[in-house]
């Protein structure tokens, strides 16, 4: 029998006081339901924020500290460079562009003194290299250590923190996209919109800051980042104005089972109709990197949601929490 286990944080305007609390849904028959029949999970929700935060409940530490740690066997670890050699031999244009590395969360703590959050985010500084070498290795599970702490099961992992959006049309419908067959993970697939949030985006290029710039100063950055990037990664995929978009509310971490990796989850209401998305996405600005774009109901996701990447499935599981969340508190 499996367990996944899932936390779950209320914010503190939904209670008297915030807490936290584990669920451990233990049953066969449930990881069936929730992972699309297979023997194990193909997700695991490391953090879940039913009712959702918005940037000023949502902080971030951006330290050295939830750096990657090198892999102790020198074979695997040189054998990061040796994958990556191989790929830009077989693809000239790859790029080796830098990413924030999910170190973990904490609730209830702000990044400093002065602020008061809810969920602070633990990030560190990684690369596209690195995560090709390491959560995309054929062998990425020697990278893993053994513990029953997440933050030390990948510490020898690149673990780029990737995010996506629920984006809900004023119709009510989703959007969904189907992957190109170019791109270089789960081509064919279908997912939500999403991307990266980019360390270069705020002007970091390493941990070694500017001398007008404090550390306080750069983890506000970095937070701002992380709504900022999911507006900019819906614009340029499906094509709407920024403008159509509603402010990101945050609903938590999700983290594929294969290859550890990790995907920040944001709700968007978008003020147009499906049909006009639809109009739109023939010209956005990223649209090669997929070949359609649907907008379904709850019932018709739930249907194809097996066919997603574990990750991008484990944010269709946020999202009904997220609604069954508003149905209990009407």
């Amino acid at each position: 029998m499996y367990r996944l286990t899932l936390i779950i944080f209320w914010p503190r305007h939904c209670a008297s006081i915030w807490y936290a609390y584990v669920l451990a849904m233990e049953t066969s028959e449930r990881l069936s339901e929730i992972g699309g029949g297979h023997d194990r999970p193909a997700f695991k929700l490391l953090l879940s924020c039913p009712s959702g935060l918005s940037p000023s409940e949502v902080s971030v530490v951006f330290d050295q500290t939830y750096d990657r740690i090198p892999h102790p066997d020198i074979s695997l670890e040189n054998s990061i460079t040796e994958i990556w050699d191989r790929r830009v031999q077989q693809n000239p244009s790859l790029y080796n562009g830098l990413k924030f590395r999910y170190g973990g969360h904490t609730l209830g703590e702000g990044a400093d003194s002065s602020q008061n959050t809810n969920v602070c985010l633990l990030l560190g500084l990684t690369d596209y290299r690195t995560f090709v070498g390491t959560n995309l290795n054929p062998l990425w599970e020697r990278f893993i250590f053994p513990s029953e702490d997440d933050w030390r099961r990948c510490q020898h992992t690149s673990n780029p923190l990737g995010n996506g959006a629920i984006v809900v049309t004023s119709d009510e419908e989703v959007v969904v996209l189907q992957r190109s067959t170019n791109v270089g993970e789960f081509p064919g697939h279908f997912v939500f919109p999403g991307g990266h949030p980019e360390p270069q985006e705020v002007g970091i290029v390493s941990h070694h800051t500017d001398g007008e710039l404090t550390h306080q100063m750069v983890n506000r950055k970095v937070s701002q980042e992380m709504f900022d990037s999911i507006i900019r990664e819906v614009v340029e995929e499906i094509g709407v104005p920024a403008a159509s978009l509603c402010q990101p509310v945050f609903i938590g971490i999700s983290q594929r089972v294969l290859n550890v990796r990790p995907t920040a989850f944001f709700f968007i209401k978008c003020d147009l109709q499906s049909k006009e998305i639809q109009r739109l996405y023939c010209s956005a600005e990223d649209g090669y990197e997929s070949t359609q774009l649907y907008t379904m109901s709850m019932s018709n996701l739930a249907d194809i949601a097996s066919k997603m990447p574990g990750c991008h499935q484990g944010g269709f599981a946020l999202y009904k929490l997220m609604v069954d969340a508003a149905k209990e508190n009407r």
